[in-house]
């Protein structure tokens, strides 16, 4: 079994939180429209951040696993949400870019992506 361990706490600047994972810490501001300072990035962009950053390690591993040489890895993610009942997302959209990958190569990565 793998272990990730993330710790969150209040820093008393209400809307704010600190977050540790490992030895990084962060913070997460609520959006303004919750009230928040809206500085730093919110708990959905951390959230999607983490889904895209996982696009792009992924398929760099796919591509190095079936010899392909690519020159980078780029993945754009939009969510929406409704604003009445912001707590679940109604839709999500991810673009990929894989410079160095053939049109059939870049479809059968992104497919073996959305497979896993």
């Amino acid at each position: 079994m793998l272990v990730n361990r993330v710790r969150s706490y209040s820093t008393g600047t209400p809307g704010r939180c600190l977050n540790q994972a490992r030895t990084h810490h962060f913070v997460i501001d609520e959006p303004p429209y919750r009230g928040g300072a809206g500085e730093e990035i919110t708990p959905a962009e951390a959230f999607l951040a983490g889904v895209s950053a996982c696009g792009v390690l992924l398929i760099e591993g796919y591509a190095r696993e079936d010899g392909l040489s690519l020159r980078g890895v780029e993945v754009e993610i939009e969510a929406t949400r409704n604003a009445g009942d912001p707590s679940a997302f109604t839709g999500v959209r991810m673009r990929f870019r894989l410079p160095g990958a053939s049109a059939d190569q870049a479809q059968a990565l992104v497919r073996r992506y959305q497979e896993h």
